[in-house]
């Protein structure tokens, strides 16, 4: 056919898809901006360019995680949070998940509960730590409840608009089949939606992790927001950044073991893969 083209002339023209970054690679080139970062600082603060008193350099830090790990704080305060965010991005996912399919099912049930909810949406998370300590006490409850309201809202929110973003003719084979509306949410819906949904996920375990913070404000006794503040209190910065390091490593780790769970669910997909 005259300028048709085919799958043929299209695998001529489009090069062979080259293999996934190798592990190791990969890894080793998104170290270079955080090493580097950290070894600028460290031989600034070395040659008296800079004063590492309120920021301190990366040796410093180091010294105090190991000094913290070897007294066996860093493991009770790790264990603290992470137990808490475990639990919290469980409730949070499973009332997201649930209410954003019915929202992005059901007209009538978008129309009663989006607004609301929208509204909500849109509070600080700080300004729910007193109510919760009134409704729920200083307790692990009270924690839990505020991280799942930071995990629920992006999960809720992703798979509500992408059900409604799902192709009206896979909708119209459910109806031809004559599914139920449970069939027609678990075998079309949630499948097609999968991809926006794991982003979700991420997304909420993200949060998750900020929320933990204010959620160890509210009278915590362990966790790495409680060492956060305590460092802040008792004026030891290193322990302050020692913290924070946790927390970046703890949820780099967390959102990469979800990124690998899920890759499994999607290789279905024929996805654009960006030049190397």
């Amino acid at each position: 056919m005259g300028g048709a083209l085919t799958t043929a002339s299209l695998a001529s023209v489009v090069p062979a898809e080259r293999g996934p970054h190798r592990g190791n690679g990969g890894i080793l080139l998104g170290l270079i901006l955080p090493l580097g970062l950290a070894l600028g600082w460290e031989i600034l603060v070395d040659l008296g360019w800079a004063d590492g008193r309120l920021l301190p350099t990366p040796s410093t830090i180091v010294a105090t995680l190991s000094d913290l790990a070897r007294n066996g704080d860093l493991g009770s305060h790790v264990l603290a949070t992470l137990q808490r965010v475990a639990l919290g991005f469980l409730f949070g996912v499973t009332a997201g998940t649930l209410l954003g399919a019915i929202s992005g099912y059901w007209t009538l049930a978008r129309r009663l509960l989006d607004p609301t909810l929208q509204a909500l949406r849109n509070i600080p998370s700080i300004a729910w730590v007193p109510l919760f300590i009134l409704w729920f006490g200083i307790f692990e409850t009270s924690k839990v409840i505020l991280i799942a309201v930071g995990v629920f809202f992006p999960i809720y929110l992703s798979l509500g608009a992408a059900i409604l973003g799902v192709d009206r003719k896979l909708v119209e084979v459910g109806r031809v089949l004559r599914f139920s509306d449970r069939e027609m949410i678990t075998r079309i819906l949630l499948p097609a939606t999968l991809p926006s949904y794991i982003v979700a996920l991420r997304s909420g375990l993200g949060l998750g992790w900020m929320f933990v913070v204010a959620a160890e404000f509210m009278g915590a006794e362990q966790g790495l927001g409680f060492l956060l503040v305590d460092g802040q209190q008792t004026g030891r910065p290193a322990v302050i950044l020692a913290s924070i390091v946790a927390f970046a490593l703890l949820g780099k780790v967390t959102d990469s073991l979800l990124a690998t769970l899920s890759a499994r669910f999607l290789r279905w997909q024929d996805s654009f893969k960006p030049a190397e």
